[in-house]
């Protein structure tokens, strides 16, 4: 194994002990991974649907709102955060991390696996929610920034509301029919028997084995495994990519869609704005022909190929950002 293996492995059975001699468990809050905000009321949170979320804001709160929607299942907002600079343009940016993703409250598997493809209208519905805690008037317009699998979301949002908001920012979601976003995944896996990740995750099994609903546990697993991804051009073990994986949400959603074969692009066609499209170089599961395909749902999109990076680099790459993404979104949001 290589030494950033060596060193998990050690840190692992240094946890191990320290929890042992201290009668602490790896799988109470805060040992393992961060805490979530039921756990820790530092951090910021809002109420939305009976659910607490970790959620932040900022600029005028009169502004116009831009939502911006983390990837995932099972993402969190912090690689999204290069958008804060928006509010310097005059803008409201507004982040959540999901529910059961990110630093927000965990609920069980069966919450989700019970509703079947109602499940969906929960995060919906947590969408408008969010909107509807930040709104401070009828009038202030709304547009939603989405990536991966926010992309996604936000389409499926826009598909339902399609007069509610005014603009639509998405950033290399997968597909938006099912049978698309299957095809992504499997595009789009690096994992593989012998993979690092693996060696990782697999490793703490000698140890402690996550059961369903032991979030922390899982969660820690999770991220083991979504390290460097040579296919999409991602390197998620870069200090400050995320806070902390989703796994039950995942998995729960994942499910889902193969049960019920959602379609996110239902109704899109009745959003007349145009849509800002963005995809990247450097994601060898999303070439031209994959954006052109996937964009062609909306009635109206503008492409843009961001080169040099791969799939969150979008967002996430101080320079991308500051240099391609960043401008191309102004001048989107000024035609508004």
């Amino acid at each position: 194994m290589k030494n950033t293996s060596s060193l998990l492995a050690l840190a692992f059975l240094a946890l191990v002990s320290f929890s042992c001699s201290k009668e602490r468990f790896l799988n109470d809050p805060g040992n393992l991974v961060p805490k979530t905000v039921d756990q820790d009321p530092g951090l910021p949170s809002i109420l939305v649907n009976g659910v607490l979320l970790h959620s932040e804001a900022f600029g005028h709160p009169d502004s116009t709102m831009i939502v911006c929607i983390h990837g995932g299942p099972g993402g969190d907002y912090r690689y999204l955060l290069n958008c804060k600079d928006l509010a310097n343009y005059g803008y409201r940016v507004v982040f959540y991390d999901q529910r059961g993703s990110g630093l927000s409250q965990r609920l069980p598997k069966a919450s989700y696996t019970s509703l079947g493809l109602a499940a969906l209208d929960a995060v919906f519905n947590e969408l408008g929610g969010v909107i509807a805690h930040y709104r401070t008037n009828p009038n202030q317009k709304v547009i939603l920034l989405g990536h991966s699998w926010g992309g996604i979301l936000a389409t499926g949002y826009a598909g339902k509301n399609p007069g509610a908001i005014q603009g639509l920012i998405v950033g290399e979601p997968g597909g938006l029919k099912w049978a698309e976003i299957s095809e992504y995944i499997k595009k789009s896996n690096a994992f593989n028997l012998w993979s690092e990740s693996l060696n990782d995750a697999t490793y703490t099994d000698q140890f402690v084995t996550g059961r369903e609903d032991r979030h922390e546990i899982l969660d820690y697993k999770l991220a083991l495994l979504a390290g460097t991804n040579e296919i999409t051009g991602e390197n998620n073990t870069e200090p400050g990519s995320a806070w902390r994986s989703g796994a039950v949400i995942r998995d729960a959603f994942l499910e889902i869609g193969e049960n019920y074969k959602p379609d996110f692009s239902e109704g899109i066609g009745q959003f007349k704005t145009p849509v800002l499209f963005f995809f990247s170089e450097k994601n060898k599961a999303y070439p031209d022909s994959w954006a052109h395909k996937i964009s062609g749902a909306y009635p109206l999109a503008d492409l843009h190929k961001v080169a040099g990076v791969g799939h969150s680099g979008i967002f996430q790459d101080k320079k991308t950002w500051q240099e391609k993404t960043l401008p191309k979104l102004l001048t989107y949001l000024n035609s508004l």
